[in-house]
């Protein structure tokens, strides 16, 4: 415990590394490469480098950045997500002038729909 004071530490960015290293080390046993043994073996070495380095500060903006070019890249997977689950209960169409995506439940039949964005009107069936 007292070796660690002063470092930084695992934090969300090198569990992913970490994880990174995995994989490839995985993909090293079954494709036979040496190619993704060194660099699972380098991930490993930046993993542990980060975990007990005492430049706290730069570790930090290193998470920080990571964190938010992943949760851009979550993001969308999300959106998909929320999309498809929403599925079961409303049409989800897309307005013809703007590209806005436009919710309307199912079970109405026949009905104009018209744009918030754009103020564009279309008839769809619901």
């Amino acid at each position: 415990m007292r070796f660690m004071q002063g470092r930084y530490g695992m934090d969300q960015f090198g569990r992913f590394i970490a994880a990174a290293a995995l994989f490839c080390a995985l993909l090293s046993m079954f494709l036979r490469h040496n190619l993704f043994y060194w660099i699972a073996l380098a991930l490993i070495a930046y993993s542990y480098f980060r975990m007990f380095s005492r430049n706290i500060s730069k570790r930090y903006a290193e998470n920080v950045a990571f964190q938010k070019q992943w949760n851009k890249f979550m993001g969308k997977f999300n959106k998909q997500k929320n999309l498809w689950s929403q599925r079961r209960y409303y049409h989800i169409y897309t307005c013809p002038g703007c590209r806005q995506k436009i919710r309307i439940p199912k079970g109405k039949g026949k009905i104009e729909v018209r744009c918030p964005k754009c103020g564009e009107t279309f008839i769809r069936k619901s």
